[in-house]
């Protein structure tokens, strides 16, 4: 399937009441579609611009996933940010939307990502600063800043994203993040998916930090992310999900395919 065959495919995809269809593109980088047909996407990396940005470290950084859906193609009415790291706010990604997106979308983010958004020409009065526990509504899907912890200093305003679709599920993003007991205060949030980094890398949760925030939070379904884009900063799933049993968490783990519709509930 080509870029925009993929894109059309999420478009006509059915999503009834109460569910919420997910797409992974990849790293920390997701499609989200709602029963009203609201699309928004966290993070999308759809282009090998972190092999040029940090090609001065010594580990591969060329992307290992296809790029399924080009930025040009990327037909979203919700664009949401973690924070300004080039593979979760990837500049080339941002810079070669669609003008529709860029001017109709809305754009959600913690402050360091607005240079970004301004330098792609994003329209700034659709562009919304986000915080932890702040909260906002877009038709039927509510966004709510939940906590992270910056992993270095090039950005300090790292945070992750509940998502409420209508009355229904909430998706919990973790977005980059070190570990801290503050993952507790997430249980209030009665997460349905938790959507957990477990690389380790660059202070990432490692695999059995994430699988300890996992039985903090308690959600009923987590899925791992962020271990599949790079060689140099990759590692094998079994290890968190080994990690959650030893660490006795109860929430069901499901590893996703790349692009592949997952309904929750299915």
């Amino acid at each position: 399937m080509h870029s925009r065959e993929h894109m059309n495919a999420i478009r006509r995809f059915p999503v009834q009441k109460g569910s919420v269809a997910i797409w992974w593109l990849g790293q920390n980088g997701w499609i989200f579609k709602s029963p009203e047909g609201v699309v928004a996407t966290v993070d999308p990396y759809l282009s090998d611009s972190c092999a040029r940005i940090y090609g001065s470290l010594p580990i591969d950084t060329r992307r290992q996933v296809p790029v399924f859906i080009n930025p040009e193609d990327l037909d979203v009415d919700l664009f949401l940010a973690t924070h300004s790291h080039a593979d979760h706010a990837d500049p080339e990604t941002i810079s070669a939307l669609p003008e529709r997106v860029k001017q109709e979308a809305r754009f959600v983010a913690p402050y360091e990502v607005l240079a970004g958004f301004e330098q792609a020409n994003i329209n700034p009065e659709n562009v919304l600063v986000f915080h932890p526990k702040q909260e906002w509504r877009f038709r039927d899907v509510t966004c709510i800043g939940a906590f992270a912890l910056p992993t270095d200093g090039s950005d300090l305003n790292h945070i992750g994203f509940v998502l409420v679709f209508g009355n229904g599920p909430r998706v919990y993003v973790t977005g980059d993040t070190s570990y801290h007991p503050l993952f507790d205060c997430l249980q209030a949030q009665k997460i349905d998916v938790m959507l957990t980094c477990i690389n380790g890398g660059f202070n990432n949760l490692s695999p059995w930090e994430a699988a300890r925030a996992t039985a903090s939070v308690q959600p009923k379904l987590v899925i791992p992310c962020h271990f599949d884009m790079m060689a140099g900063n990759s590692i094998p799933p079994e290890l968190f999900e080994n990690a959650l049993k030893t660490a006795g968490c109860t929430s069901r783990c499901i590893r996703l395919a790349h692009m592949e519709p997952f309904v929750y509930p299915s």
